[in-house]
């Protein structure tokens, strides 16, 4: 283990919640080296808690342990696990679809149900609404510290077995291509979707093509226009939509220096679809 445990939460830092995590954490092994991917997650918004461990998991040292707690179903019969991705990174969390991006992309090799007759904080057994603290940070900090093997998490279960959010992917339809925004770039308001630059180019595509682009939000049309693909926002003038590569090699949408998601009232999520073809001119 890299003794790397990394922290993704729906709580914000209005109160002592991820303190409190911290806290368990470092009790646990007070030589942990403890970093937040983020606690600004919408409330209950599993799909960006997902999004967001794709987004950042395969950048860590081998052996990191992420906990990710965004968990509507808390005190309910979910199941709470500990899944080993194929690049042997580990991620600490309700099995109620976070881990579906990492599955799909990374891809996960075993998943074990936590025992909570183990690996529970002590004393903690009348508590069931912090299971963040009480059940998945420390199993976490045990895990990433070396105080539990994977195999001591508790029983093995079927990767094939763990819940997987509805996730439309990318496709060629005709003489275009469809996908979903899979997130917004918050800060910037870009739209993200989960078209590749592969399929983009392996279609024709190319930089300063001028593209077709569609989006509709439960299939009722939002935004269609006519937009170039550019190398870089510096090829665009302030205020013009551009099509560009992000950091993740999708293709994305915004406007130079302004917000297309407020601009347009646009959000993410698998109702989100985007089409995009080549116009011929």
């Amino acid at each position: 283990m890299s003794k790397h445990l990394v922290l993704q939460t729906d709580f914000a830092r209005a109160d002592g919640a991820v303190s409190a995590m911290y806290g368990v954490a470092l009790s646990v092994d007070p030589t942990l080296k403890i970093f937040d991917l983020t606690h600004e997650i919408p409330q209950y918004n599993i799909w960006e808690a997902s999004y967001r461990l794709y987004q950042t998991v395969q950048y860590w040292p081998k052996g990191t342990v992420f906990v990710s707690v965004v968990d509507p179903g808390v005190g309910t019969d979910r199941l709470s696990v500990v899944a080993q991705t194929s690049d042997g990174q580990y991620v600490v969390t309700p099995d109620n679809g976070t881990l579906t991006h990492l599955a799909e992309s990374i891809g996960i090799v075993a998943v074990r149900e936590i025992d909570e007759n183990v690996n529970r904080l002590p004393n903690s057994g009348e508590s069931y609404t912090f299971h963040g603290r009480d059940v998945y940070v420390y199993t976490a900090a045990r895990l990433a510290s070396g105080v539990i093997s994977f195999e001591e998490v508790g029983r093995e279960l079927s990767v094939q077995d763990i819940i997987l959010l509805a996730h439309h992917k990318a496709e060629v339809v005709n003489d275009s291509i469809s996908g979903n925004i899979d997130i917004l770039d918050s800060r910037f308001g870009n739209l993200w979707t989960n078209i590749s630059r592969e399929m983009l180019f392996e279609n024709g595509i190319h930089y300063s093509d001028a593209l077709e682009i569609t989006i509709s939000n439960n299939y009722s049309l939002v935004y269609q226009n006519e937009i170039r693909l550019g190398e870089s926002f510096a090829k665009s003038r302030v205020g013009d939509p551009i099509l560009f590569i992000n950091s993740l090699d999708k293709l994305g949408v915004a406007i130079n220096q302004g917000s297309f998601a407020s601009a347009h009232h646009i959000l993410s999520g698998d109702n989100w679809r985007v089409n995009v073809k080549r116009v011929n001119n």
